[in-house]
């Protein structure tokens, strides 16, 4: 009875985060989307030039992306679900780069393509936040701190800058201390696992056990949607997100090719 009564509860949880779940918006028709109303038309002119010039010249993609809130879900898987919805970067190739800002949250990250991780690595995208981005913003000074990290992306893309090693083992922590909550998901996952199995041939109402002996599809999309999120960037995020706004011209630009993200990149705050 008790068994029956903590798996009804789970997924009455599971179905009130589905159900609270903010989709991703349509694709913009420029590599700059502002949806909080944060930059000049000039300014945003300027970054859209700015990075169709290197779409054109190198077929790398980076896409800027201001949103007012992510609400309790976490940026980083946020960014990479974005940028997999929207296809950002060549497909095969995979070498979008996000730039995505939550301005009343006060974070911000940077997400790369599986094709862009040699290059721009977590390390270097660090450096940006840390150098770029972080600096800028908490003066307000949200154009140049988004003009300075995307020129050094660019720089890092084509070889000409090197992330400083500080940041590289600034990450490597990070990286360290958060290994944890992985563990902890796999635990629960196993958990889960086990339970099923348990109750393979029960009868009743409550037996998550299909009526052939197969588990049901929902608790294997269950375990496969928890593991999923002990992993940066494989999760679903978005949800209490406030879209105002929308894309802005590209001026002829082709759009996004349908790349993939892997999960890439760093995050912080400001």
């Amino acid at each position: 009875m008790m068994l029956r009564k903590l798996l009804l509860l789970f997924t009455a949880l599971l179905f009130i985060t589905v159900a609270q779940a903010q989709e991703i918006p349509p694709k913009p028709d420029a590599p700059v989307a502002d949806f909080t109303g944060t930059l000049s038309e000039d300014e945003k002119q300027q970054l859209i030039q700015k990075l169709i010039a290197y779409d054109d010249s190198t077929s790398t993609q980076i896409a800027v992306v201001l949103i007012k809130s992510v609400g309790a879900y976490d940026i980083n898987e946020y960014g990479t679900q974005l940028g997999r919805t929207w296809g950002i970067g060549q497909k095969g190739r995979n070498n979008g780069i996000l730039l995505l800002v939550a301005l009343n949250d006060r974070k911000v990250t940077i997400q790369t393509g599986y094709g862009a991780e040699g290059a721009l690595t977590d390390a270097a995208t660090h450096q940006i936040i840390e150098q770029d981005l972080k600096p800028n913003f908490k003066q307000g000074n949200y154009y140049a701190g988004l003009d300075a990290a995307t020129t050094h992306i660019i720089q890092f893309m084509k070889g000409e800058y090197k992330a400083d090693p500080k940041a590289t083992r600034r990450v490597r922590e990070k990286d360290k201390d958060g290994g944890g909550s992985g563990i902890l998901v796999l635990v629960i996952i196993g958990v889960i696992l086990i339970l099923i199995f348990r109750n393979r041939g029960g009868g009743g109402g409550g037996r998550v056990i299909g009526g052939r002996g197969g588990s049901s599809p929902f608790w294997w999309f269950l375990a496969g949607n928890m593991l999923g999120s002990g992993s940066r960037g494989s999760g679903w995020g978005g949800g209490g997100s406030s879209w105002g706004g929308g894309g802005d011209s590209g001026g002829g630009w082709g759009g996004f090719g349908g790349g993939s993200f892997g999960g890439g990149g760093s995050s912080g705050s400001w």
